[in-house]
């Protein structure tokens, strides 16, 4: 999925973003992808948010909802099939989605668009 790829490349320019890609799919009907990131300051995770959102709007991919705040420890982008979640490290620690959802397949965004 070719949408997939450039969000997760557009989160990548964060060097310690630490992504994490769920294939959640197999898990609910909500939706197909969780993008899981974490930003070093919310001043980063702004940046990162913007750079999705406009990724998103540029590529005429339909945004849900996105958290226009900038004050929290945790912000997420719904874009129907993919949501991305950007936590700063300790909100990523305390919410811990991966072991939430560790039924989840963790997949390589590059090679799940090939399928």
């Amino acid at each position: 999925m070719e949408i997939l790829k450039r969000i997760c490349e557009e989160l990548s320019k964060d060097e310690d973003a630490d992504l994490t890609v769920l294939k959640m799919s197999t898990l609910s009907y909500l939706t197909d992808y969780f993008v899981i990131a974490t930003a070093d300051s919310n001043v980063q995770m702004k940046a990162m948010r913007d750079r999705v959102v406009d990724l998103l709007k540029e590529k005429k991919h339909p945004i849900l909802f996105y958290d226009k705040n900038t004050d929290h420890d945790w912000t997420i982008v719904d874009a129907e099939e993919i949501v991305i979640h950007i936590f700063t490290k300790q909100a990523r620690e305390f919410y811990d989605l991966e072991s939430l959802w560790s039924d989840a397949q963790k997949v390589d965004p590059y090679e799940e668009g090939e399928a």
